[in-house]
């Protein structure tokens, strides 16, 4: 069972309805046969905003994501479950495979928090704060003054805080991951790897790794290749090598995956789309117990998933 943490195919339908198809073995990254067919179990889909986009359309862009996974993720597949719950994973039967919306950066609700209560009542559960650049909510990991969280940033962590939801750290810049770690009850980083293997500024240093595995998080090791390697090419076994750090830190039961399938441009030579986790699983067997697997595959990102939300 796989439990990946984070994928931009809503992004991508947005950008392109009548081209793609969630139904085709090819067109995405991630596509439905791929799903069905190699071990999904909770798959989450990011809600992210095209930067292009000005205020006064990012919210309706937002709402038109919401609307493409039910149209064409969740409605046309019985197996495909919406999921806004651990109880709706545990409900999960054997062949069906949980979907979840979640949120990448603030633009998408424009300084309104009314906006965020409207996107939980639709069903994301994760938030992350940015993107890359600053935004309302506070700067991202590109952003050059490199500033923590504003007042408005702080607000949305109260609110996921009230309503048991993730606040997601990926993205974030040092300050602001800080400013998070203290106020989030339910930190994640659902996709970033480690600096120290790869000082790319979306990547996270030591002393932020061990921080979350001290709150009880867990880190969504992803497969784009600039954060893998430096050279900007990356194999399977840099994949590994993140794990490995990791491990060292004292991370084995706070590694997940996020793989940023549909969001990335180059992929991981034989890791290019979904259908080839199994590619990963097996490179994984060599150097980690089954055991350790499972919980990298899936029940590290699980046990951490919110128990029920606050209506």
């Amino acid at each position: 069972m796989i439990f990946d943490a984070h994928c931009d195919v809503l992004m991508k339908l947005y950008l392109d309805p009548d081209k793609l198809s969630f139904q085709s073995k090819e067109d995405m990254h991630i596509t439905y046969p791929q799903l069905n067919e190699c071990g999904s179990k909770v798959q989450l889909f990011a809600i992210y905003i095209p930067s292009y986009l000005k205020p006064g359309q990012r919210f309706q862009a937002a709402l038109e994501m919401v609307n493409l996974f039910h149209k064409r993720i969740i409605e046309p597949h019985p197996d495909v479950k919406f999921v806004t719950s651990k109880e709706d994973i545990d409900n999960l039967a054997q062949n069906e495979i949980g979907a979840v919306l979640t949120l990448e950066g603030a633009e998408a609700i424009e300084e309104d928090l009314e906006k965020l209560e409207t996107l939980y009542r639709l069903g994301v559960r994760s938030v992350g704060l940015t993107w890359n650049w600053a935004n309302a909510a506070g700067d991202g990991a590109l952003e050059p003054r490199g500033g923590g969280l504003t007042n408005f940033g702080f607000e949305m962590i109260d609110f996921l805080n009230e309503k048991n939801m993730w606040t997601d750290v990926s993205h974030l810049c040092e300050k602001s991951f800080w400013d998070t770690v203290e106020a989030a009850q339910y930190p994640i980083a659902s996709h970033s790897n480690a600096y120290s293997i790869c000082p790319n500024p979306r990547n996270l240093k030591n002393e932020q790794i061990e921080a979350l595995i001290k709150k009880d998080s867990v880190m969504g090791v992803t497969f784009v290749p600039p954060f893998l390697n430096k050279k900007g090419s990356a194999e399977l076994t840099d994949v590994v090598r993140h794990i490995e750090h990791i491990c060292s830190l004292g991370g084995e039961d706070h590694i997940g995956f996020g793989s940023d399938f549909d969001g990335i441009d180059q992929t991981v030579k034989g890791l290019s789309t979904y259908k080839q986790y199994d590619n990963l699983i097996g490179t994984l067997q060599r150097y980690y117990s089954d055991k350790q697997i499972k919980k990298f595959l899936f029940e590290n990102f699980y046990k951490r998933f919110p128990f029920g939300c606050i209506r």
